[in-house]
């Protein structure tokens, strides 16, 4: 091949060669890109046409080769060495799609199209067979393909060679019809890796195992009641994608899904994947209804490597409030009882544990464990935590319940101690210097950064009154609002904290004798401590008003803990604790709050909760402001 150009007939060899096994079966192909552009919005996957000279064919770069375009590495008219593919039918049209899953740049880009009058691929379409020249078939050829020869008057060459294949074919179908079924559906068609479906191929085997299988719900909407449920499939090379059933194939396939067990797929669709509710790596997202074939692959052992996405503790802010939902691994800190919880949907109890992880960023964050997680890996927990094991949980909702914290939803898995690089690099650090490290809670450190995403202290920033203004606000839900305002009192005489248990934090009672006794934990201890429980009045330029404050954000405020200030006013009186309070007036804030309705003495009322706090960074709101006057001039 000639230095920066294509290799003859690229297209034939590819025609001849429609699905390769495997990269040593692929030749030398170099094409050249020709009208590269993305797929979609997101950026992640681009398509081009194809070219070799003398054919052009639609290919679709593979999604791990975004990085080269968007980098400049690879350009309009550079040029690819395709390494693997598969070319599949653009159902119900003539064309072909090249999907090509491995490839490397050759040249960035060329200063012109190579030999730019060129015929598309579908006239004529180009075929070739190994080891022999290329064949063009036009009408007039397949005519003289099918006709008897005008010599010999018996069919031509073509012909015969046609008949030998025909022959080979029965006789590997009268092998298939033998086999067993799964075996069958795996020899009928070659099994396509899922990074190289896409929503515009025709038939297609997948072997996948069930990594996630998540419950069958019931939903309603205009048009009426249904059932649907959702897995997550997992392939030989770690690739996944969402599949999802609605209901008769959610009937139908919902017994049929194990969790582990690996499965032979085929007829299904694909779409390109919804953001909202996507919860794999992967542009698509698949549907199987009850025409879909689904056969379990009896006696295969691979196991697909768990592919996690971690966040990083400290920026689990973005996250709040989503739908995305999010991986994390930290090292465990602390692990509470079982406690028994009861849902107010069906009034049933269910099991919860809390357990507290730390990262190398220094901070931490609670995680909820719910159900099964609770009462069995998070007994394990439990009897381990004195020698700090990592943990990987995977499938992370975060709230902004304490500022932030995360969840387990039904399709959560963790893993101790798991065998990731990750981990051996947490364990590393924490050995070293997180031991011995003051680590603070990642929810009273949601700040006042523009990096705190959709849930920030600058998104649906509000004057007071436009809260106390709508007294039917948060009725059906609570609503989440962001304010810049001063605290202008705090009264002395309220009740400003209660006494906690030191395991999970819950109110405690003084126990018969000595001691404490803890409801949640069903135990008695012999210390408790107290966690600040109060109401600070706020003013803005609108107006005032009363906001419920919580134990963290309180002890920020106050510039003490509860157990501080108690001790300072029995050891130096009223005055002392009356001066801390008034060194926190008239100092502005940032306040995150939800407002809901809450019922008091017959009466629903409107509750305004501070979630998270920080100190105005100027710096910040200045840039805030310029960018709201902007908006102003600009409408």
């Amino acid at each position: 091949m000639a230095a920066k150009s294509v290799t003859p007939d690229a297209l034939a060899i590819i025609l001849a060669n429609r699905s390769p096994e495997s990269p040593e079966d692929v030749p030398e192909i170099v094409v050249q890109v020709v009208d590269l552009k993305p797929l979609g919005s997101t950026g992640t996957r681009f398509t081009f046409m194809a070219s070799d000279g003398k054919a052009k064919m639609k290919a679709m770069l593979p999604t791990n080769f975004a990085s080269e375009v968007n980098s400049g590495n690879l350009q309009n008219l550079g040029l690819v060495r395709i390494l693997h593919y598969t070319c599949n039918d653009i159902p119900k049209t003539l064309s072909k799609c090249l999907i090509i899953t491995k490839c490397e740049v050759v040249a960035q880009a060329l200063d012109a199209e190579i030999n730019s009058e060129v015929k598309s691929e579908e006239e004529p379409v180009v075929l070739a067979k190994p080891k022999e020249e290329p064949v063009v078939l036009t009408k007039r050829t397949e005519e003289a393909e099918i006709m008897p020869s005008q010599t010999g008057g018996g069919p031509s060459a073509t012909v015969q060679k046609r008949q030998h294949v025909k022959s080979a074919s029965q006789i590997i179908s009268e092998e298939r019809g033998n086999a067993a079924p799964a075996a069958r559906l795996a020899i009928t068609r070659r099994v396509h890796p899922l990074i190289s479906l896409n929503p515009y191929q025709g038939n297609w085997v997948i072997k996948v195992r069930v990594t996630s299988k998540g419950n069958l719900r019931t939903y309603r909407n205009a048009r009426g009641e249904g059932h649907v449920f959702n897995v997550e499939l997992t392939d030989e090379d770690g690739t996944q994608i969402q599949a999802t059933m609605f209901n008769e194939a959610a009937k139908k396939f919902y017994p049929m899904f194990e969790l582990g067990k690996v499965y032979y797929i085929s007829k299904g669709s694909l779409r390109v994947a919804n953001k909202q509710f996507k919860t794999v790596q992967n542009d698509y997202e698949m549907t199987l209804n009850e025409n879909a074939v689904v056969e379990e692959a009896e006696g295969e052992s691979f196991i697909p490597p768990v592919q996690y996405n971690f966040v990083k503790i400290d920026h689990l802010g973005p996250y709040v409030g989503g739908r995305e939902l999010v991986d994390i691994i930290g090292v465990v800190q602390s692990v509470s009882p079982t406690l028994s919880i009861r849902r107010k949907i069906d009034n049933e109890t269910i099991p919860k544990r809390d357990i507290v992880v730390a990262d190398d960023s220094n901070k931490t964050v609670t995680v909820t464990l719910w159900n099964d997680l609770a009462t069995t890996i998070g007994e394990q927990l439990l009897d381990m935590v004195d020698s700090a094991p990592v943990i990987a949980v995977k499938s992370l909702k975060v709230s902004d319940f304490q500022g932030v914290s995360v969840s387990t939803v039904g399709k959560s898995t963790l893993v101790i101690n798991p065998e990731l690089p990750e981990a051996d690099k947490l364990r590393t650090w924490y050995e070293s210097e997180g031991k011995g490290t003051s680590m603070a809670s990642v929810g009273a450190d949601m700040g006042a950064s523009r990096t705190g995403g959709s849930r920030s202290m600058y998104s649906d920033r509000v004057f007071l009154s436009h809260i106390t203004s709508d007294p039917n606000l948060g009725q059906d839900k609570p609503v989440f609002f962001s304010l810049n305002a001063y605290i202008s009192h705090i009264k002395p005489d309220q009740t400003m904290w209660y006494r906690a248990c030191k395991t999970c934090n819950k109110k405690v009672t003084e126990a018969v004798g000595s001691g404490y006794w803890c409801e949640g934990c069903q135990k008695n201890y012999e210390e408790c401590m107290l966690r600040y429980i109060m109401a600070i009045k706020v003013s803005d330029p609108t107006g005032e008003a009363w906001l419920s404050l919580f134990n963290d954000q309180a002890e920020r405020i106050v510039g003490c803990s509860a157990d501080e200030l108690d001790r300072s006013r029995k050891e130096e009186g009223d005055d002392s604790f009356l001066l801390r309070l008034k060194e926190a007036t008239w100092v502005p804030h940032l306040f995150r709050v939800s407002v809901s309705q809450n019922e008091y003495m017959g009466e629903k009322r409107q509750r305004i909760t501070v979630r998270s706090e920080s100190p105005v960074d100027y710096a910040a709101e200045a840039r805030f402001l310029l960018e709201e006057i902007a908006k102003l001039t600009s409408s």
